[in-house]
């Protein structure tokens, strides 16, 4: 039994463990959410990573983000969590791609390599992306809803994306995943009403963007610590049930 994953093994047993070793995982996003899963699949024993994102680190992604240190702000957020991932499971493979996923840059990618895809990033058009080109390749996906402007870590819940209420981003992507057939969708979202944030009070007062452009930002949401930490412990803990087929009796 390995030294690293023994405590998993011990809930998952070794032919769980294995077949997290041989899983190939694909993280959309690596800031507030998406470090958090990242992190879990590093120490729960995937075997390989592919993040993508072109941000860099900065000192406002310090209040929420595990990979923001004061030794990581200016680096790329996917070379700073590779980092982490190798020094947490050196014998995962980390493959960083420094790009902003948009139909223009789907091309880049090879969907029909991962055995799981997780998407943690915040833009309509992107977010569509991932999940269409998912379904196409029969790869299962797991969405994040928004995060932003949340308070209450406990509301958060995984269900179908046709079964959400309130979270303006879910009604969006009801909607246009409806228009393109798709029938189903896992994801993590809260009926948390959006906390319009201090001075910063917009039009539909979310203080959110114009989800169904997705264009952005009219003011910058709020984020706190305890809760998209906690988004992305959730999706992680799908991932590696969805893998190796975990189902508690």
């Amino acid at each position: 039994m390995s030294d690293l994953f023994s405590r998993t093994q011990l809930l998952f047993g070794e032919e769980a463990m294995n077949i997290l070793a041989r899983s190939r995982v694909a993280v959309f996003g690596v800031g507030g959410v998406g470090g958090y899963t990242v992190e879990a699949l590093a120490r729960s024993g995937v075997g390989a990573l592919d993040l993508i994102d072109d941000d860099k680190v900065c000192v406002t992604n310090i209040n929420r983000q595990i990979i923001a240190l004061g030794s990581t702000v200016g680096m790329y957020k996917v070379d700073a969590a590779a980092e982490r991932i190798r020094d947490i499971n050196p014998h995962c493979k980390v493959t960083c791609h420094k790009m902003f996923y948009m139909p223009e840059t789907a091309d880049k990618l090879d969907f029909s390599m991962y055995d799981y895809v997780v998407d943690a990033i915040d833009t309509v058009t992107g977010k569509l992306e991932i999940i269409m080109q998912a379904k196409n390749a029969g790869i299962p996906v797991i969405s994040s809803m928004g995060a932003g402007n949340k308070l209450d870590p406990t509301r958060f819940e995984v269900t179908d994306i046709y079964k959400t209420s309130v979270c303006p981003l879910a009604k969006v992507m009801r909607y246009q995943l409806k228009r393109r057939g798709v029938k189903k969708l896992k994801v993590v979202y809260s009926r948390e009403e959006p906390v319009v944030p201090k001075g910063q009070a917009a039009e539909d007062g979310s203080g959110q963007t114009d989800m169904r452009s997705g264009s952005a930002r009219r003011a910058t949401p709020g984020s706190v610590a305890f809760v998209p930490s906690v988004v992305g412990l959730i999706i992680a803990g799908e991932v590696i049930k969805d893998l190796t087929g975990f189902n508690r009796k």
